[in-house]
């Protein structure tokens, strides 16, 4: 394979995962056991530095029909509008007509509220039943792939594009940053959000390692990428969304745009903390090895006590985690989950079912939490249950 990145040959393997099922690829009843596998391999490039995913399963198969709905959690939806609240205030305040481009838009949630703030907006979502979702919610919203022959056929310009989250899930990476560079205004902003690898590594959060997710950012590694095409990151920070995301701004190269303090002190710590070195990136594989036998030990703990699990939340990236360590419905016997087009499914590779967790029969003694990216709001919504003696354990 070439890299993704600078097109370089030349790699390190750094964390092998195993044969995987797609993890978006929940399944009904008659799929279980039939769901195709495929290699879940971290390499590094020896040249560029990125982090990357050797394999891709094609993107027709991953995000056409995926179940994920960015609406369904509080945590998210403020984000979502705390960052349209701060690009306006900091861009555009002052601009009477002012337009919004998403890419991977989903449910349409961010849009709504650049909508809110009286931005025109558009959104191109693959899943053309989450596109649907958007559009009855009256955010404008195209099914189809963004890449350039889209922005060609697009043929407008913005002053905002956001890419929340799926940055780094581009099959056709080149073609899409060329095509933001085409939408995007002379003055206007590219805003992306990205998984950090530097918090990756240092958290052991190993299960944001998925075949949707083919690269692994640090700064160093995507300004590779925007330079390639044209465009600059002058501003960054991290968010706490997700157990920590990077938000970057971004700009057209010609502009020649200094960098912010911040930025320029998150690059010097990726530097001392030799972030994107090979050493670094080798020392995960050990870290992910001691967390399954402390994830284990725990697990078989509780049922050699008698005391029933559930899985909290359903997350594609608790399916990385189950299917790698082998936890399988001998052990959880349910997933408990909120979002309705999962209901009656079952988690693949681990066939457990799926369950909506406000028409439980009864609770458990133990809620495992794969969606430990939202714990604030977990522990705050089911404060009652844990005064009553639910544990909820979080493996991250």
């Amino acid at each position: 394979m070439k890299c993704r990145v600078c097109d370089a040959e030349d790699f390190s393997l750094i964390l092998d995962l195993g044969m995987q099922p797609w993890g978006n690829h929940f399944l009904n009843k008659d799929e279980l056991g039939k769901e195709p596998l495929y290699p879940l391999r971290v390499v590094y490039c020896n040249k560029c530095q990125t982090a990357q995913l050797d394999y891709t399963v094609k993107k027709e198969v991953m995000f056409s029909d995926h179940t994920y709905l960015s609406g369904i959690t509080k945590t998210l939806d403020m984000h979502f509008k705390a960052l349209a609240e701060e690009v306006d205030d900091r861009f555009f305040k002052d601009r009477k007509s002012k337009s919004t481009l998403d890419i991977g838009s989903n449910d349409g949630t961010q849009l709504k509220h650049y909508q809110n703030l009286g931005y025109e907006v558009l959104g191109v979502e693959s899943s053309k039943k989450t596109a649907a979702l958007a559009n009855q919610a009256n955010v404008q919203t195209l099914h189809a792939f963004f890449n350039l022959e889209t922005a060609k056929e697009i043929d407008r310009k913005f002053d905002v594009i956001n890419a929340a989250g799926v940055f780094f899930h581009l099959e056709e990476l080149h073609s899409v940053t060329d095509g933001i560079k085409l939408s995007l205004k002379e003055d206007g902003v590219f805003v992306v959000q990205f998984m950090y690898m530097k918090n990756i590594v240092e958290n052991c959060t190993f299960d944001q390692i998925y075949h949707e997710h083919l690269l692994y950012y640090n700064l160093k590694t995507i300004q590779v990428l925007l330079n390639r095409h044209g465009l600059a990151l002058t501003d960054a920070y991290i968010s706490p969304i997700h157990g920590g995301s990077m938000m970057g701004f971004v700009t057209h190269q010609e502009r020649n745009l200094p960098k912010a303090e911040r930025l320029v002190d998150l690059e010097k710590a990726e530097e001392k903390a030799k972030s994107n070195e090979l050493e670094t990136y080798q020392k995960l594989a050990q870290k992910v090895q001691n967390l399954k036998e402390k994830t284990l030990a725990y697990l078989k703990k509780q049922k050699d006590a008698g005391r029933s699990i559930y899985g909290f939340g359903a997350p594609v990236k608790g399916n990385t985690l189950l299917n790698y360590f082998g936890i399988g419905k001998e052990t959880i016997d349910i997933m408990v989950e909120k979002n309705t087009l999962r209901k009656g499914l079952y988690t693949p590779g681990t066939h457990i079912r799926i369950d909506m967790e406000d028409e439980l029969e009864k609770l458990p003694d133990v809620y495992f939490v794969l969606a430990w990216n939202f714990k604030d709001e977990i522990l705050k919504n089911n404060k009652e249950l844990i005064e009553n003696g639910l544990e909820f354990y979080f493996p991250m």
